[in-house]
């Protein structure tokens, strides 16, 4: 594993986890939203990652690699954004909102406040740890250049 392998590993940790936060963002911005561009509530997102590099084996050479690199990392991407559907939807009483059925009761989405802003923390951390990890790297980088500079 080279200097620049853990650059690119903990950067695409800090790219994943900013994404992350968007997507937390979106939830909490959309959090009274009763009505999208399709007649529906929003419902909330969930980003899920994947590990980057990782797919299909197909030959011999591949498999050998994937073994052999198994444990050196090649870093974190974000595999999909799902819509939420396993949480349901909240139902509250308004009849004098517009979007209310004929019993009164508004349909509206599934975001949980302190859920979001528990994830958004969670985004939070995992990006400090990222950046505090790239700084430690750029720091050996630079001390091995220092080094390597004062043999002359």
């Amino acid at each position: 594993m080279g200097i620049f392998d853990a650059f690119n590993i903990n950067a695409s940790g800090l790219t994943a986890q900013r994404y992350r936060m968007d997507i937390i963002s979106q939830n909490v911005a959309n959090a009274d939203t009763t009505r999208t561009a399709d007649g529906t509530p929003y419902r909330r997102k969930v980003v899920t990652f994947a590990e980057k590099g990782a797919g299909t084996a197909s030959s011999f050479g591949s498999v050998f690699r994937s073994a052999r690199n198994k444990y050196s990392g090649s870093g974190v991407k974000v595999d999909a954004v799902h819509e939420d559907t396993w949480t349901e939807m909240n139902m509250v009483y308004d009849p004098s909102h517009p979007d209310a059925d004929e019993n009164g009761y508004v349909l509206y989405p599934n975001v949980n406040i302190i859920t979001e802003m528990t994830n958004l923390i969670d985004a939070s951390r995992s990006y400090e740890a990222n950046a505090t990890a790239f700084t430690a790297s750029k720091s050996m980088a630079v001390q091995g250049l220092n080094i390597g500079g004062n043999q002359g």
